[in-house]
């Protein structure tokens, strides 16, 4: 049973046809919204073939959560990055500020690491959900 305070939003996810034991978000105190790490994956393929455009779709995937919750991209106060390749830093940072404008931006960690899915990014977020 769940702590008090603690509500699972949306059904568990489901990965290769396997409902895996991750919660796509989970709303603490209905304030702060916790985004499971999202990967840029359509279909069971990679969802474009460039940084940018994986960048994009992943940030799509985080925003339909959080609209889910009651949330918008503005109201992320953190990030957590992996990329892959290093290399492809300047890409991802380039799109991903066209999401968040560096003078409102989220803290964020970027780490380069190995992702069990064949893609270039993997992106979790944190939220503060506005005061109902």
């Amino acid at each position: 049973m769940p702590a008090t305070g603690i509500r699972h939003l949306g059904p568990p996810v489901q990965r290769a046809g396997k409902v895996q034991p991750i919660s796509p978000a989970v709303l603490v105190d209905e304030r702060l919204v916790f985004v499971a790490g999202q990967v840029p994956m359509r279909d069971g393929q990679p969802a474009g073939d460039d940084i940018a455009s994986q960048t994009h779709y992943t940030l799509d995937l985080i925003e339909a959560i959080l609209h889910d919750a009651g949330c918008t991209l503005a109201d992320v106060v953190k990030t957590t990055v992996w990329l892959v390749d290093g290399q492809d830093y300047a890409g991802f940072n380039e799109a991903y500020a066209q999401r968040f404008p560096a003078a409102s931006a989220p803290a964020r960690s970027t780490v380069i690491a190995g992702l069990i899915a064949p893609v270039k990014v993997e992106i979790e977020a944190v939220a503060l959900r506005p005061a109902r």
